[in-house]
Order: C-alpha cells, then sequence, then structure tokens
C-alpha cells in the first residue's frame, strides 16, 4: 500500500478523502506523518512497515483537524509530535467530557465505525519556535504558518528535496481558511512561507489528492495563491477544483460556496 516517491520516502493515501500518510525511513526505524483515517488503513500500514523490518519511531500531525491526528495501537507507542499550538488546540478538544461524541458526529457515514477514537490527539507540542523535527534520521524542517487551523505546520526533508504540506497544495480541496484572526492574509502569509522554499522541492505531498512534482509544485503553489486573491478582491473563481473538479469531487465546490458567504458576511 506503499508508494516510495523519493529516496526513503514512501506514501499511502487512503481511499475516501485521499488523505495522504507519508513514511519517512530514518536510521532505526520510520517518522509517521498524519497517520490515516480508517482502522483498516491504519493496521495496514504497520503491517507494512513490519514487513519492511521497520518500527515507527516518531509520528507527526500537521495540523489538529480530525483526519490529522488518528493513531492505531498497531503502530505502536513512538512520541507523537506538533507544534506548540497544534497540541494547545487537541488539548482543549480532549479537556471536553464529551469529546469523543463530538469527534465521532463530524465523521463522514462511510467510515465512522473504522475510525479508532481510543488514541484519538494525544500529540506532544514541541516547544514554540522549533524548526528541526528531533528524530533520528534525514533532517527534516518544520515550516510552521497560520493557514487553514491553528499551529498548521508543512515539513520539508531537506536531503529528499520532498515538502509535505499538510491541507494546502492539493489538487482536489481549494484553500481552506481557519475561521480565526485574518484568514486570507493568514493563508497568503503560509503560502508565501511554503513558497520561499520551492527550489528546495522537487516532489510535493498535500494533505489530500495527487502527489506532485517537478514544475507542477510551483503550478500548485501558484493556483492556491490565485484562488486566495481573486476571493479577496472579490473576482469570479475560475479555479478548475471549483469549475471542471475531478469526478466524484464535485461535492468539495460547496467548500468554496461556504468560504465567498463567510468572508462576505465579514465584510458586511
Amino acid at each position: 500500500m506503499l508508494e516510495q516517491v523519493a529516496e526513503g520516502v514512501r506514501v499511502h493515501r487512503s481511499e475516501l478523502l485521499e488523505n495522504n500518510t507519508v513514511v519517512v525511513h530514518g536510521r532505526d526505524g520510520v517518522l509517521v506523518v498524519d497517520a490515516g483515517i480508517t482502522g483498516a488503513e491504519m493496521s495496514c500500514l504497520a503491517g507494512d512497515l513490519r514487513e519492511l523490518g521497520r518500527p515507527v519511531v516518531a509520528g507527526f500531525s500537521t495540523h489538529p483537524d480530525w483526519d490529522h491526528v488518528l493513531w492505531h495501537a498497531e503502530l505502536g507507542e513512538a512520541p507523537r509530535h506538533g507544534t506548540a499550538r497544534c497540541a494547545a488546540s487537541l488539548r482543549e478538544v480532549l479537556s471536553e467530557p464529551d469529546w469523543k461524541a463530538r469527534v465521532a458526529e463530524g465523521l463522514p457515514p462511510e467510515i465512522a465505525e473504522d475510525t479508532p477514537l481510543a488514541l484519538y490527539g494525544l500529540v506532544t507540542g514541541l516547544p514554540a519556535g522549533t524548526t528541526r523535527l528531533p528524530w533520528d534520521g534525514p533532517e527534516v524542517r518544520i515550516i510552521e504558518h497560520t493557514a487553514h487551523a491553528p499551529g498548521h505546520a508543512a515539513l520539508l526533508i531537506e536531503e529528499r528535496r520532498v515538502l509535505v504540506a499538510g491541507d494546502m497544495l492539493s489538487d482536489v480541496f481549494v484553500p481552506m481558511f481557519d475561521d480565526t484572526g485574518d484568514p486570507v492574509e493568514g493563508y497568503l502569509a503560509g503560502l508565501a512561507a511554503l513558497e520561499g522554499v520551492a527550489d528546495d522541492v522537487d516532489v510535493l505531498v498535500p494533505g489530500h489528492g495527487s502527489v506532485a512534482r517537478g514544475e507542477e509544485v510551483r503550478a500548485r503553489m501558484a493556483l492556491d495563491r490565485a484562488y486566495v486573491e481573486d476571493l479577496r478582491d472579490g473576482r469570479g473563481c475560475g479555479d478548475p477544483r471549483v469549475v471542471s473538479p475531478k469526478p466524484g469531487w464535485e461535492w468539495a465546490g460547496a467548500i468554496h460556496e461556504g468560504q465567498v458567504r463567510r468572508l462576505a458576511g465579514r465584510d458586511a
């Protein structure tokens, strides 16, 4: 189930939402980024890693959305990292006595019964301002920004020239804004941070959708920027993810429509 996208970097894509789980090979084991969304998929991932003889030695969640903070017992008890803000957001969720019921209500019905919540959100925040992932493997730069969700971070696997972008730069989802602060300017700042490392990237793995390579990396960045700037400036949307979506993804256009309404409400 793992596709190699660069030396020592493999990806698994979930069936339902095309979530990408990234596995990075280190000296004594692997780093697992955004572990997956169903118990069956995560169990299969754990089995594949056992066959490779590669234990999980570290985990990372790019941001605190439900589909990026799941875990499975078969993946072991390695430390699971996130930014300080990501971990704080998850602690707030887990502090509510009915958190599990609230999370369960938001799960897609197709996978609700096969989404394990026992280890949900157990992410340890790295010290604020941390820019390097603490693990015994290739250097991984943490690029934290304010786009999409609190404490969102991309990971640049420098030696492999791979950017793990979290929920940005997708070919199936348009940019999705955080509801706090100035969502548009926050998103543009996040894009600028990713654009700043584009010269160091050959392979881009978004949180959802297909992997981009070569010139397509900058094309994805330009597409996200055009979408956000058009929305900010009140221009009509010609984004292919809205006007000619991938078959089966027509429903994602509602995200765009909702954002147009929310931004109009803010400006009213």
